[in-house]
């Protein structure tokens, strides 16, 4: 047909199946019109023995001269040797940041990580990262990408800095599974914020409600007594956890707890 144009693209009939209608003025760019009223742009062309195409977007979202634009460019790519019609399914057909989480999860923090530190990996995953850069592919990502979520946390610095940390490793682990070229984490050089520590004293309404769970715990079996035990002696001794894991009954004289045997 002549050269296509808004009011011709515009006026192509609806019929039962789906036909091509091409431009007569740039060879392989045409419309492709669907029984659904729907018509979109496209360019066609031939690489490896076959016919290939290529959409340029729909009708009514870019212009015919916006869609004649892109083919062109694409057609002079397929004049250098190129196929932009098997680059883009390769493309398509790559992991996702989401597909990267999941085995990030099932191959690595379920099989390297304590429960606790898996339900922290999953938190992250689930809830930062996957809404934020699951759709994106993991070669897409940037470190402009990373500092964009790593700012959207900058209120809970910790959480900030515990995400960037999971993606950091993911992405080294994208290195070494060959999804990604050696040395492109975009994770490197953006910056964690500083953390500051804060300590804050159980309130006595918040020491009875610790205090009844742990009653309650303990008389329905549902955690370990020595669990139960060692938050005991953690709120009446005042002692590190990690003192408290290594306690001995030979530290324990005449019923006292010795002043000193736990320093570290």
């Amino acid at each position: 047909m002549p050269k296509l144009t808004k009011r011709s693209v515009e006026a192509l009939p609806i019929r039962e199946t789906d036909y091509f209608a091409f431009d007569d003025a740039m060879p392989g760019f045409g419309v492709r019109v669907l029984p659904s009223g729907k018509k979109s742009y496209l360019v066609q062309y031939r690489a490896g023995g076959r016919t290939r195409r290529v959409a340029l977007g729909m009708h009514g979202t870019v212009t015919v001269e916006q869609a004649r634009q892109h083919g062109r460019d694409l057609l002079g790519r397929v004049a250098r040797g190129e196929n932009p019609a098997e680059e883009i399914a390769k493309h398509h057909a790559e992991p996702t940041i989401a597909n990267l989480g999941e085995r990030f999860y099932t191959e690595h923090v379920v099989k390297r990580c304590k429960p606790r530190t898996q339900n922290e990996y999953r938190r992250a995953l689930d809830i930062f990262i996957k809404p934020a850069l699951g759709s994106f592919k993991i070669g897409d990502v940037t470190r402009a990408d990373i500092s964009k979520l790593h700012a959207s946390r900058s209120d809970i610095p910790y959480q900030a800095n515990r995400t960037l940390g999971v993606l950091s490793k993911m992405f080294n682990l994208a290195e070494e599974w060959g999804l990604r070229p050696d040395g492109s984490n975009p994770c490197r050089h953006v910056k964690k914020y500083p953390e500051r520590r804060k300590e804050r004293y159980l309130t006595s309404e918040e020491l009875a409600r610790l205090k009844a769970v742990l009653a309650e715990c303990e008389a329905d079996g549902s955690e370990s007594p020595h669990v139960s035990a060692a938050f005991w002696l953690l709120l009446t001794t005042g002692r590190r956890l990690g003192e408290i894991q290594t306690l001995k009954w030979s530290y324990i004289v005449g019923g006292y707890m010795v002043s000193g045997v736990l320093a570290p």
